[in-house]
């Protein structure tokens, strides 16, 4: 297994087809084959042990990517958004490289020992120029493919290695070989270093669909890149959706063009998605759960589950929404409680994945899976009794006052359904009396006001007294990551340093 059978299948397959751009006008497979196959030739003559990307996505992306894949090592992407002191600790650390990267990251870590960097209108012109070498590139399923940077929001960043045998499998177990139609066409618009920005460039050139880039997100290109493009697949993170509806909302018109849209990466407010669904009725929605440790989705709600429950009056299927559906296939989901004992079905426990696509394993560091292939993904989740799967959140988010262990999730759930809060997160907060007090940060919807003691009474009548937040502070907005994950620890941190302020 190597991540350039899939690449090659696809040059051999439709080779003449727009891989990456405009139709017509962007790269072919058959081009996006060649240039890879040049650039591994530069790679393995650098004679180094990595090849990194510090940019936005581009053309370079995926030739970067395959290339690394032909020359034997492995391809890193890393953030472009961190300061110049991280960036050059991990630059440091992935050295060394080939790092293709933009401006400002040549700068900061342009003059690093190990690390050649070529800027992005170099690589393109220069390095993608001769002929491919022959297809002679490592077969070995357990050679790494891809290292991948956690985001580092509760400690220092460590790189989660995926090898070339966990990402084909995911890609051979969940996409069609040339199942796309030639009008089909996929927008990126993650970064390079989300998991699901990697395999939405696998998976795309897989199934024969063209690649379009959205380098940096805004809500109006996003639209007019789609509308503009005939862009009929896409995949974005719930503060993603949140914006792109209410753009929508602001503007008018739909997205006609639009097939399917996936979306991930962090809670999606029930609000959100069924205005989204009311909005584009005739687009598939699919709700993807999975970690950069297990190559991306392991579980889903497909499109019709979505219509089914957004219909709904039984109270069970309209719930369905809000979860992150069934296991795919090949995948194994278990609920365990802190001994690693399987529970009964609904109960709250820790998310247990098994199957060839995971990983759990991290650079020089020991595998988290266990001996018969489990791994636990520190994730909070319950199984209800069709098999769909409901996550809760981070375990070390957990809120625990006297002794009661609070999801923070069942919350925010509570305080989304008042239709004066657009967004909301809840966390725990030191407290003499009870350990933790239940404090929450609430965003208003458009055009209301939040009365915090009428939001508490609210969620009051919703759930036991002792999971009603003792504090409500309103802002503006919630801190978020460029991929979407919500900053607990940022509100944590900040609201326990305000004392008993709220509103």
């Amino acid at each position: 297994m190597n991540l350039m059978m899939l690449l090659e299948m696809a040059s051999s397959g439709f080779g003449d087809r727009t891989a990456v751009g405009s139709q017509g006008q962007g790269l072919t497979y058959e081009q996006l084959f060649q240039r890879s196959g040049v650039a591994a030739t530069h790679f393995r003559e650098a004679g180094i042990d990595r090849v990194s990307l510090v940019d936005v996505s581009s053309e370079a992306l995926p030739i970067a990517l395959f290339g690394s894949a032909w020359a034997g090592v492995p391809f890193v992407p890393l953030n472009y958004r961190l300061t110049a002191p991280e960036l050059r600790h991990l630059a440091a650390e992935v050295a060394p490289s080939v790092t293709v990267c933009n401006d400002d990251a040549l700068s900061a870590i342009g003059d690093l020992d190990g690390v050649r960097a070529v800027v992005r209108p170099d690589f393109l012109s220069q390095w993608a120029e001769g002929s491919a070498p022959d297809s002679d590139w490592n077969v070995d399923p357990d050679e790494i493919a891809i290292l991948l940077y956690t985001s580092g929001t509760t400690g220092a960043p460590k790189a989660a290695v995926l090898r070339h045998k966990h990402l084909v499998s995911y890609i051979i177990g969940s996409v069609e070989f040339m199942g796309a139609a030639e009008d089909e066409a996929t927008l990126v618009s993650v970064p390079p270093y989300h998991v699901a920005g990697m395999t939405a460039i696998l998976s795309s050139v897989y199934a024969g669909r063209r690649i379009v880039q959205l380098p940096n997100f805004d809500a109006a290109d996003w639209v007019n890149l789609v509308r503009a493009e005939g862009v009929t697949h896409a995949m974005v993170v719930p503060t993603m959706l949140a914006r792109i509806t209410e753009h929508l909302d602001d503007v008018g018109g739909g997205l006609p063009s639009l097939r399917a849209l996936s979306y991930g990466g962090g809670k999606m407010p029930a609000p959100v998605i069924a205005r989204a669904l009311e909005l584009l009725p005739e687009t598939n929605f699919v709700n993807a759960y999975g970690l950069t440790e297990t190559s991306s989705t392991v579980a889903v709600l497909g499109p019709d589950e979505h219509r089914e429950a957004h219909r709904s009056d039984d109270p069970s299927v309209r719930a369905r929404l809000g979860s992150a559906g069934r296991p795919l296939p090949a995948i194994e989901v278990d609920i365990r409680d802190e001994e690693g004992e399987p529970v009964p079905t609904g109960t709250s426990g820790e998310i247990w994945v098994r199957g060839e696509q995971v990983s759990g394993e991290y650079l020089g560091r020991n595998s988290r899976v266990t001996p018969d292939g489990w791994f636990p993904t520190n994730d909070g989740g319950s199984l209800d009794s069709d098999g769909y799967l409901f996550v809760e959140g981070r375990i070390d988010d957990i809120i625990v006052r006297g002794g009661e262990n609070i999801s923070p999730g069942e919350i925010e759930d509570v305080l989304l359904s008042h239709q004066s809060v657009a967004d909301a997160a809840a966390v725990g907060v030191p407290d003499e009396q009870w350990g933790e007090a239940v404090a929450a940060v609430v965003v208003p919807a458009k055009g209301q006001t939040v009365d915090i003691a009428e939001l508490q009474e609210f969620v009051k009548t919703q759930m036991r007294s002792s999971r009603t937040p003792d504090r409500i502070e309103v802002r503006d907005e919630l801190p978020y990551n460029e991929t979407g994950k919500l900053l607990r620890r940022i509100l944590r941190d900040e609201l326990a340093s305000s004392g008993d302020r709220s509103g």
